[in-house]
Parts: C-alpha cells; structure tokens; sequence
C-alpha cells in the first residue's frame, strides 16, 4: 500500500501536526449521542463477543452455541452471519425515537471484531450487502441521520481483531469432538477468520486479550484500507476506535510512551485523512471527531479521549465522551438494564465535567429494539423535555456539582450512586448557571453552598415551572421548590447571575 494515499489538507499523520486538533463546537453542544452497537452477534440474543467465545470450550456462549446451532467445527461464526437478516430495521422510525430522547449525534457500527462489515465493501466479502441482511446498514443510518440533522459517526472495532479472532483456529480438548479443528481452520474462509495462527499458538487463558493489537504490519496496512474506504465512502463526523490509536504498542499493558514507534503510522495517517477528508468537505476547516481509549495526554489531544463504562472524577480541561450501554453491548435476553433514572444521572454528572455521553441501546437481530428500551428513551424524552436547556450548548462551571456523593471512578464500573437531596450538578451557558439537585429534597427547600457573596442572583427558575423564590444569606442560596415536582428524576434550577 501507499501510504501516502491520503487527502491533501492542513493535517500531517504525525503527533505533532494533529495536536493542532480543535474540537469542533457541534461535539461540544452535542452533549448527547446515541449509538447502534449492532451487528451479526445479535443473532443468537446472548451478549457481547459471541463470535470469540463460541470457540473457547467450556464457555457459556460456547454452550449455548452448541445447544441452539451444533458444533464450532461443523455450524461455526461464518454459519451465523447467514442468519442475520435485520427484516425488520426501520431506521426512520428509530431515529425518531433517539432525537426525541435528546441525541444530537448518531453513531453506527461499522464493524465489530468479528470481522464482518455493516456496509457495501469493495475490500471485503464478508459484509451485509452480501451476505445476511442484504443491506448497507451504514448506508440507511447516515440517511437517517442526515434527514434530522444529526452529525453522523462509525466505531471500528477491526483493529483489534486478528489477535480477538484467534480462538477460531482451536479444537475441543475433550469429549466427542476433541482434536476437531474448528471451522476457523479452513482456508477457504480465511478472510473472515484470518490468518493468525501465531496469536493462538501457546494460548490457554481464555481471559486473556493480550495483545489487543497485533504487530503483524500486513494487518497494519488491511486496517489503513478498510479506515479510508469508510471514510471516503461516508464521510463519518466522528470516527472511534475500540482501543487506544491503533497499533498503540501494548495498549493494555501501559508500557513507557515512544511517539516515534513505527507502530502508531496506520493509525495517525487515518486520522489525518479523516480530517483532512472534513476538512476539504467544510471549507478549510476540520469539523471531525477521533476517539480513542489511551488516557496518556500525548495521544488523546489528537482527538477526543473515549473513555469505555466509567467516567472522570471532576472536570475535565478538554472535551471528552463516555461510552455505555442501557445493558449488553449486543441485544443479550438475559441484561438487566439500567433504569431511566440511572442513564439520567450518568449524563447530568458527565456533562457537568466537560464530557460527552455515547449511549447504545442494542437492537435485536431483525432490528427492532424491545419495549424496555422504549420505555428508557421515553422516559429520557420527558426529562429531555423539562431539563435539556441545562444539558445542551452548556460548558462546565468553575466547580462540577457539590455534596457528599461522588462518583465511582473505575474502568468498566457504573455503580449506581445513591445520590442526596444535598448532591447537586452545575453547568452553566452565558450568565445563566443550572443546578441540577440530584434526589428531590423533603423540605423542598434547593440549598446551594458553591455560590459566594460575589455571585449576585438576579432570579431562579425551576425548569418546567418557573420563577421560584429564592434568599442568598450570606453569599449561599436557599430556593424554595414547588409542592409538586417537575420531573420523577434530576431536577434543574436556572440560576441568573448578575
């Protein structure tokens, strides 16, 4: 490949140059987006990374597999994808669900580790335009999405998945089928499950996804080209990638940082074609978004810092996202999803610190998603409806909220915070702070401690009622709240300063 196969315009593939990275302000007004984590693995209904675990024995998906469709080595992952027809996906109508629920972005898979893309690929046969659904499922989102208005995204999960891919090429160690290779062995379906027998080679930790990215530089080059077909072919307003830039060396392993690792070219050169791509499309200037997972300064001020399941203790100098999920990442029957009020509260903490919430609420296999999700973006509407003039166009306050609740901050961990009437969330547009009380207080009085003397109030509003009386003794605010609440969930006060 030629790597200098990428657009002209005013971003080099080098740290230095894509530094020059300014957020653009429709990523910061967005606040809100809503993603469709979707693909083959939903056929069966069970849950993430179904496609690596149906061929590590023992396993749960593993199981199931053999139970509901036979054995790896006969019925295997290139059997199932056949199964995926998405007959009943009606972008449109979904769409209007998520707008209404208060996205401002959308965002599609563009392909998992499985290896199968969710659009007309001229690289690639294993794709939905070919096989399964028959459809570019890319395609029909960003049409979707273009009808409301909505800056349109791609997550590409490829990176990492000829070292994710190589539990294929395994066998049963005991029982009727043991020493029967799987179907990954076969070479007539190696461009799905690629040739990556070194990566299994000695592998006995299930667990285990070291390496995520493989050093295989042929695969450097495959991902570069699958990177700048999507891009050239729908011009993505923000592009992901599930890991650190790829092919971050040791990403999990956090080893010492060397920016002039050879490693790092397929992925800074994708960056810098993605937004020289927007570049050329926006007159000049990059409106583009890059999210990826290495927390290390030097390379997430590239982009945007994606942040997988958690969120930031405070707030943040840059712009930066949360990726979650209502439940499983793929539709899996046996999630237990949070409840409205949960994702509520997620997204009013990380607003407050300068982030992003990306939301993905799974789809069944024929596309359609259950009447539990339903009821969660419902519910967000009504919220959306009373309180999105605290949430949309803000910025951070000097302070991120007040009270004795914090936020768990661990990577994958999204405990519920039992938040208290003395919890509270600032965000703040022009003059106008909005303080969102956290649990709705007995006594109906809203007292706020952040404020000084300085800080003159000129009026309260409680979002969905209006004025409200209000005393500042001694620089605190004390807001007396209305017998009968707004909201079932996280009120907002909008507080004139003069």
């Amino acid at each position: 490949m030629n790597w200098n196969e990428i657009a002209a315009g005013p971003y080099q593939p080098t740290f230095e140059s894509l530094r020059q990275f300014e957020c653009p302000e429709w990523f910061r007004d967005a606040k809100f987006g809503i993603w469709s984590h979707w693909g083959a693995q939903s056929v069966p209904m069970y849950g993430d990374w179904y496609a690596r675990n149906i061929y590590i024995e023992g396993s749960e998906q593993y199981r199931y597999h053999i139970r509901h469709y036979g054995h790896p080595s006969k019925f295997g992952y290139k059997d199932l994808v056949q199964l995926w027809k998405a007959e009943a996906f009606d972008p449109d109508a979904l769409m209007d669900l998520y707008t209404a629920a208060g996205a401002k972005y959308f965002v599609a898979q563009a392909m998992h580790h499985d290896n199968f893309f969710n659009y007309d690929s001229s690289i690639h046969r294993w794709n939905s335009v070919n096989m399964g659904p028959k459809k570019d499922i890319v395609a029909l989102w960003k049409d979707a999405a273009a009808r409301r208005g909505l800056p349109f995204g791609l997550t590409e999960h490829l990176g990492a998945t000829f070292s994710w891919f190589h539990w294929n090429k395994g066998s049963d160690k005991e029982g009727p089928y043991a020493g029967i290779p799987y179907d990954g062995n076969d070479p007539a379906n190696e461009d799905l499950y690629l040739p990556n027998k070194e990566h299994h080679q000695g592998r006995i930790q299930a667990d285990s996804i070291a390496p995520w990215y493989t050093s295989n530089p042929w695969w450097h080059r495959h991902w570069f080209s699958v990177m700048k077909e999507i891009i050239d072919k729908y011009q993505p307003d923000l592009l992901y990638s599930d890991g650190g830039l790829p092919f971050t060396p040791g990403y999990w392993e956090k080893p010492e940082l060397s920016l002039d690792d050879p490693a790092y070219e397929a992925g800074l050169r994708a960056v810098a074609h993605l937004y020289n791509t927007s570049a050329a499309i926006h007159g000049g200037v990059n409106r583009a978004v890059y999210n990826q997972k290495d927390r290390r300064k030097e390379i997430y001020t590239i982009g945007v810092l994606d942040i997988e399941r958690s969120q930031e203790p405070d707030i943040k100098p840059e712009p930066w996202q949360t990726d979650t999920c209502v439940g499983d990442w793929f539709y899996n029957v046996r999630s237990v999803y949070k409840k409205p009020g949960h994702v509520i509260e997620i997204l009013v903490d990380i607003v407050s610190k300068n982030g992003n919430l990306l939301l993905n609420i799974p789809q069944k296999p024929d596309g359609t998603i259950d009447d539990e999700c339903t009821h969660i973006l419902r519910e967000m509407a009504e919220w959306i409806r009373v309180c999105g003039e605290g949430i949309f166009g803000t910025r951070p306050f000097r302070v991120s909220g007040e009270g004795p609740s914090q936020v768990v901050i661990d990577h994958f961990t999204e405990n519920k915070v039992e938040w208290t009437a003395a919890d509270y969330r600032f965000t703040q547009k022009g003059n106008i702070l909005y303080a969102f009380q956290m649990r709705w207080p007995e006594d109906r009085l809203a007292v706020i401690r952040t404020l000084t003397p300085a800080d003159k109030v000129k009026s309260v509003r409680l979002l969905g009622v209006g004025d409200v009386p209000f005393e500042q003794p001694y620089g605190a605010l004390v807001v007396s709240l209305p017998e009968h609440r707004p909201t079932n969930h996280a009120h907002c006060l909008a507080i004139e300063l003069g």
